[in-house]
């Protein structure tokens, strides 16, 4: 493969342009004979003559008008990664891929995603839904670059690999029955409900985070039933057939229920971004986790 010479390729360029080899050195600021030896050197490389005679002047070659259509579409995909460059190192162009969980995509990363189509249409937003031990995988292995977890057991806390990043602190609310006894009365406290029938995953975060804040306030819950599915869960508690802590993110979630807060007991789940430990200064991440961070504010 021939070792193209961009310098030699601009000459070509401009004389092409400018006509003559005197007017094409003084626009690149080169002697006529500099411009006349590079001349000279491309046509060795590619084994054709650049220039040929005409009149008092020369002129490019049939070869030379071959290099010279490759060599303008080389420089205008140049000018363009110049552009994507400058865009990407001001936050403005490239793809970013996010990795988060179901109710974190509704109310962290589209807001994010909608504002950043308004401010930077160039910057990529791919997003992959993705459970909070998940999206740390898919983080680690490289297949998203941004991932919105839960910082509980097996998160990316103290992670090396890892720069994280708080999202926000997520009050848990209680979703009860309708008709429940504490669905309207005042100052509901969490061991209130310590002998209901609960409802909650059998593993992953969200049982971690049940079985955490049940902890703090003095109780085991009771698992009933088991699902993770939010509309599940919203479907069961409207039916009677037991109580779960929902996330304030999940904003009510719809449903015959009643979701109230437990602001004696103040329960929580911390939501977290990370990024793979040495990206974290690249412009269009730091741009795509400062618009998620800013989604969490709202709340």
């Amino acid at each position: 493969m021939t070792d193209w010479d961009l310098k030699k390729l601009r000459i070509l360029q401009a004389l092409h342009e400018y006509g003559t080899v005197t007017e094409a050195g003084a626009r690149l600021n080169l002697t006529p004979s500099a411009v006349s030896q590079q001349l000279a050197a491309l046509a060795r490389q590619v084994g054709a003559p650049m220039v040929e005679p005409y009149g008092r002047r020369v002129r490019l070659t049939a070869a030379a008008r071959l290099v010279l259509r490759h060599a303008d579409r080389v420089f205008g995909q140049l000018e363009e990664a110049e552009a994507e460059l400058a865009g990407y190192l001001h936050g403005e162009a490239g793809e970013v891929r996010v990795g988060a969980f179901a109710t974190a995509i509704t109310a962290l990363v589209v807001p994010a995603v909608v504002r950043l189509r308004e401010r930077a249409p160039r910057l990529v937003v791919r997003v992959v839904e993705a459970e909070a031990a998940e999206a740390v995988a898919l983080l680690a292995a490289g297949e998203v670059d941004v991932s919105v977890s839960l910082n509980v057991r097996g998160s990316v806390a103290r992670d090396p690999r890892f720069v994280q990043l708080p999202v926000l602190d997520d009050p848990l609310d209680i979703a009860l029955p309708l008709d429940h006894p504490w669905a309207e009365r005042a100052g509901l406290r969490l061991a209130d409900l310590a002998g209901e029938p609960w409802i909650f995953g059998a593993a992953g975060p969200w049982r971690d985070i049940t079985l955490g804040a049940c902890a703090e306030a003095g109780f085991v819950p009771e698992r009933a039933h088991t699902a993770a599915d939010w509309a599940a869960i919203l479907a069961m508690v409207g039916a009677g057939l037991g109580v779960a802590l929902v996330p304030r993110l999940l904003a009510g979630g719809g449903g015959p229920v009643v979701v109230r807060t437990l602001p004696a007991d103040l329960p929580n789940r911390r939501v977290v971004a990370a990024v793979r430990a040495g990206t974290e200064q690249a412009p269009p991440l730091r741009r795509v986790v400062r618009e998620i961070v800013k989604s969490g504010s709202t709340f």
